[in-house]
């Protein structure tokens, strides 16, 4: 242990507050001080770096100092959101506060708070762990300043996080920042003292549950209400979403879901999953199971703060978001009227949407990954009905506007709902309204790969190799062409990415990035071929090529 290492953390145990925290530290420095290896690297893990806030807040594991989540980490943010706030507009702006059912989330939340207050803003707190999108409408529907969410999404269970949203009253209120504000947080995070020296305050409110009832009405007026037929089976994956959902569904006409018992109230130990990712292999077995079990016609997954959706149709198995995209873009453009519109989605997001825009003439953009760039596409003028990205996000709107700037799963499962009602009243599932799909636009497939690393080095070196020397071919699939977005593409400002254009027997493509919130090297892939009247036969083939070259490209990205 070095020097500057145990000064620091002495320095931090000085300032911290929260007496799991400093018990955690003085074990570290006193078996540090025994010379036990497994204690001075903890300490060098903590105290060699720290969390850095970004557009995406912050995220990481539980812990004492500063490369962990705590509450001297989130004090400190909190006192940098408030120095932000008072440098655009003075003392007294309003920020809405939520928080999930994860460890330590209502202590963050009520930490926050406290601090805020003390600078002299305006805080109301959320009456109790909700998903995230209840938390984007409020901002939204409350005029606030900005919002912060304390949650980790789907991270591990020793995870947590802190996200940040724009407010004000444009139609971005209730997004996700962007630069440059993350940068203007970031410094005043830097310059913010010591927690024992931050003023606390005690007058926050407390919101009722009218918030979470206006969400209600203005989600569900998504989706016509009237007698529904349709028969489901949910899971909210030991979140924040079930009572939500629930209520949701009640109020829009359909029947009451049945519910994935094991899995229902909320658990920040995720007990019955490896990660409570809706994404992650076996994480829906015990929901696709209930569902043939409960003779479903649907089952309904949201991921533990219910900002994504998951669909599963009994007998057919889980869909992509990308096919469930194509679904809700359908609908949401059958449902809404006039020139203006503009749908979105991200650059590793299947191609499909763009054929939908065109096809029904509306307005399409393509934006880099993330919510807080697909809140914001479009121009002057347009009307943002839709937008998605493959990773099981949907942000739905109406002729109305759309109630969440954000990625919301509890809205897009209403409208998942409505569709999959409307196809069984004509004797129909939404497996056929793909097929309806396929003839339309071509057979669109895409899967994905993930790299998880313990060294962050790995992916640079690998995203270094595959710019230097690009791959000839994928698969079965030639390599056309190849779009770095390193330097901004098409528009887009910069981001690390590679996109491989290929061809050969069918279009498609390969897109590759390093995640932004997680240690994974990601790779995107689709293949897109012409249908005739045998889909299910073009389907088997495309699937079978589409195998080929993701085993080709899990060759590439590992090298």
């Amino acid at each position: 242990m070095t020097a500057d290492t145990a000064a620091l953390a002495r320095e931090w145990l000085a300032q911290d507050p929260d007496p799991a925290t400093r018990e955690e530290l003085r074990g570290l420095l006193e078996r540090a001080g025994r010379g036990e290896a497994a204690a001075l690297a903890g300490l060098a893990d903590r105290f060699g770096a720290r969390l850095e806030f970004g557009t995406a807040g912050l995220r990481g594991a539980l812990g004492a100092g500063p490369n962990r989540m705590n509450r001297v980490v989130v004090m400190r943010a909190a006192a940098g959101i408030a120095a932000w706030l008072r440098g655009r507009g003075g003392a007294g702006a309003h920020v809405v506060v939520g928080y999930d059912a994860r460890h330590r989330s209502a202590d963050f939340a009520r930490d926050s708070a406290a601090v805020l207050t003390g600078a002299g803003h305006r805080v109301s707190l959320m009456p109790g762990p909700l998903p995230t999108p209840v938390l984007a409408f409020a901002v939204r529907d409350l005029g606030a300043d900005a919002g912060i969410m304390v949650t980790a999404s789907h991270n591990p269970p020793q995870d947590n996080g802190y996200k940040v949203y724009a407010g004000g009253t444009g139609d971005d209120a209730g997004a996700q920042i962007v630069s440059p504000v993350d940068t203007e947080i970031s410094a005043a995070i830097d310059a913010a003292g010591p927690v024992g020296d931050l003023p606390l305050g005690e007058g926050w409110t407390v919101l009722g549950e009218e918030a979470v009832d206006r969400y209600l009405a203005a989600v569900t007026a998504l989706v016509p209400r009237r007698e529904r037929a349709l028969a489901t089976t949910y899971t909210a994956m030991h979140g924040v979403g079930g009572r939500v959902l629930l209520a949701a569904m009640e109020r829009a006409g359909f029947a009451r879901p049945s519910v994935v018992r094991e899995q229902f109230d909320p658990d920040p130990d995720f007990p019955t999953v490896e990660f409570p990712n809706p994404e992650e292999p076996g994480a829906m077995d015990l929901a696709t199971a209930a569902g043939a079990a409960d003779g479903a016609d649907l089952v309904i997954a949201n991921d533990p703060d219910a900002d994504r959706l998951a669909l599963a149709v009994p007998g057919h198995g889980l869909l992509t978001g990308n096919e469930v995209g194509g679904l809700l873009a359908e609908y949401v453009l059958d449902h809404t009227s006039g020139p203006d519109r503009v749908v979105a989605t991200s650059i590793v997001s299947s191609s499909l949407l763009g054929k939908i825009a065109a096809d029904r003439g509306v307005h399409y953009e393509e934006t880099l990954t993330g919510f807080k760039w697909l809140a914001r596409a479009g121009g002057p003028g347009q009307r943002r009905v839709f937008a998605f990205e493959e990773a099981l996000g949907y942000c739905v709107g109406g002729d109305g506007g759309r109630p969440v700037a954000d990625k919301d799963g509890v809205g897009a499962a209403l409208v998942a709902a409505a569709l999959a009602d409307d196809a069984k009243r004509g004797g129909r599932s939404l497996v056929d309204l793909l097929d309806d799909q396929a003839r339309r636009y071509g057979l669109h497939l895409s899967d994905q790969l993930s790299v998880r690393v313990d060294d962050l080095s790995v992916i640079s070196a690998a995203m270094r190799r595959l710019r230097a020397e690009p791959p000839t071919a994928f698969g079965p699939l030639a390599v056309a062409g190849v779009d770095d977005f390193a330097g901004g593409h098409a528009g887009l400002p910069p981001t690390d990415a590679l996109r491989f254009r290929l061809e050969g027997g069918a279009w498609g493509r390969v897109t590759l990035r390093p995640s932004g919130t997680e240690p994974k090297l990601k790779a995107y892939a689709e293949v897109v071929l012409e249908v005739g009247d045998d889909v299910a036969a073009i389907r088997a083939r495309g699937s079978d090529m589409l195998a080929e070259l993701m085993a080709s490209v899990a060759g590439a990205v590992r090298g």
